[in-house]
């Protein structure tokens, strides 16, 4: 659905846009409760059955935008409850990070085989003929499938002449790799928390924009204009992100408008991310375990954790690019925040970890960054094209597709040990990641290193992006290639690692 540029989408983006203004603003924000009037003016009717609908929907998604809880359905209050509390410089998201708006939800019904009126009727009957508990049936000359038999395992389908039975699948529930999503009591989703990894498909994928995560854009703002010395660390995905104009040497000039001091790209973390790896891997691969897998998507560890506990001690321990460069921020210059921003949802449960705290204050995805450059009216052709972020070396840069982490840490191993053999298996989407693990498990992949990525195409693929697959691939290609150090141990950031670590 993120492919596509729809009415959920320009919604979404609109709504970053008003918290980002109304916290560079300042002054009473009770005024938040205009804001659904703002976004959609007038009296149509909108998408929704009535515009107060779209209005309260919109409401909660203010809300979430501000790391405000979603307002309880059977109770008065308004979208302004409990802002002025969130109106501080520091505040980290209250779980649940990823929440569904239940008036918002279609109720979309579960996963089931549906026979259309493109069914003809015929005498063959093979989709009668092949299910293996009888759940098919014909009347009035049409195929009928009977739900409460049917195990839902698409032989019918498989066999129509017509094509004429069809697949249902609530969106969200076929976008998690987690089986996390289920109904309510009501037909509405809802999300098993235990077994969610936060990455975000689900808020993409739902096409009545009833899910969404929440923010600190809010909190953000007011960091920067308490006068802290707030620095921003982007992901390598972040690469036309923002439009043709906004070029990495821009970039830097552009954030110094929103408030930031400086800007880092968190491809310097990625290669020590990448060197630690490497030495791990040579350290460990096949003497103290079977094979070793990387670490630094969230969504990928946390599943691998929650799912195949045994296998835990072999996911790296290394840290992730996004907290080696922010601990090393932090040692460079005492006393300044961190903002990472990426393309990741599941960044925002990473950071929220009591352990990573004191290293990332804010996390922001890409949408949510293009909603200050909004308020602030940011125009990336007027700026300067000459500060360009050149610290990271290609294989930093190539964390932000799939294959790249993996490829980044076999060319590191091949230069500490030219002789050594590395063999790779990677994964993308969380679905074929769990196959990948149970392979694994079964031995298939014994000496091998082995890379997961919780979304589509790897980081470009993220729920916070703004940019297609295929473009935001190609542009990170072209901003690898253009490194003028290609392998992770030619950083210059090297001699800081067992520092970072300790």
């Amino acid at each position: 659905m993120k492919e596509i540029y729809s009415p959920v989408i320009d919604i979404r983006r609109k709504v970053f846009t008003e918290v980002a203004r109304l916290a560079y603003e300042g002054g009473d924000y009770s005024r938040v409760d205009e804001l659904p009037y703002k976004i959609y003016p007038g009296d149509g009717q909108g998408y929704r059955d009535t515009i107060f609908l779209e209005r309260a929907v919109v409401g909660e998604r203010i809300r979430l935008a501000m790391g405000l809880p979603l307002r309880t359905i059977d109770k008065y209050s308004m979208v302004s409850d409990g802002v002025d509390d969130s109106a501080i410089a520091e505040k980290y998201y209250d779980p649940p990070l990823v929440n569904i708006i239940k008036f918002a939800c279609h109720g979309c019904p579960e996963t089931h085989y549906h026979v259309t009126d493109c069914c003809q009727g015929c005498f063959a009957g093979p989709c009668k003929e092949v299910c293996p508990k009888g759940a098919i049936t014909v009347k009035n000359g049409k195929s009928v499938i009977d739900q409460d038999k049917c195990i839902k395992c698409g032989r019918c389908k498989d066999v129509c002449p017509y094509g004429s039975i069809i697949k249902m699948s609530r969106p969200c529930a076929s976008a998690c790799g987690m089986d996390a999503i289920s109904s309510d009591e009501n037909g509405r989703a809802q999300i098993d928390y235990d077994k969610c990894v936060s990455c975000g498909m689900c808020i993409v994928n739902c096409p009545f924009g009833a899910i969404s995560d929440k923010g600190q854009i809010f909190q953000l703002i007011h960091s920067i204009k308490r006068g802290d010395n707030v620095v921003a660390i982007v992901a390598p995905a972040f690469v036309g992100q923002f439009g043709p104009n906004a070029t990495p040497g821009r970039l830097t000039a552009a954030m110094k408008i929103l408030g930031f001091s400086d800007v880092v790209e968190v491809a310097v973390g990625a290669d020590l991310c990448t060197i630690e790896e490497a030495r791990d891997f040579i350290r460990d691969v096949p003497e103290h375990q079977p094979f070793m897998a990387t670490s630094c998507c969230p969504s990928w560890s946390v599943m691998a954790k929650k799912l195949f506990p045994d296998l835990a001690p072999y996911i790296s321990m290394a840290l992730t690019p996004m907290v080696l460069t922010a601990r090393l921020l932090k040692k460079e210059r005492p006393g300044c925040r961190i903002a990472f921003i990426g393309p990741c949802s599941a960044k925002k449960l990473e950071a929220s970890r009591r352990t990573i705290r004191s290293d990332v204050d804010f996390v922001l995805t890409f949408e949510e960054l293009m909603g200050m450059f909004e308020a602030k009216e940011v125009n990336f052709a007027d700026l300067p094209d000459d500060a360009p972020l050149n610290k990271g070396t290609a294989a930093g840069r190539g964390f932000a597709v799939s294959g790249g982490v993996a490829q980044a840490v076999a060319d590191a191993i091949k230069e500490l040990e030219p002789e050594r053999e590395i063999k790779i298996a990677s994964a993308q989407g969380l679905t074929e990641c769990k196959k990948l693990l149970m392979l694994a498990k079964a031995g298939k992949y014994n000496g091998y290193l082995l890379e997961g990525m919780a979304c589509p195409g790897g980081c470009v693929g993220g729920a916070g992006t703004l940019q297609q697959l295929n473009k935001a691939t190609a542009g990170v290609a072209k901003y690898k290639n253009e490194a003028e150090k290609k392998n992770a141990l030619e950083s210059e950031f090297e001699i800081n690692l067992s520092i970072l670590t300790e």
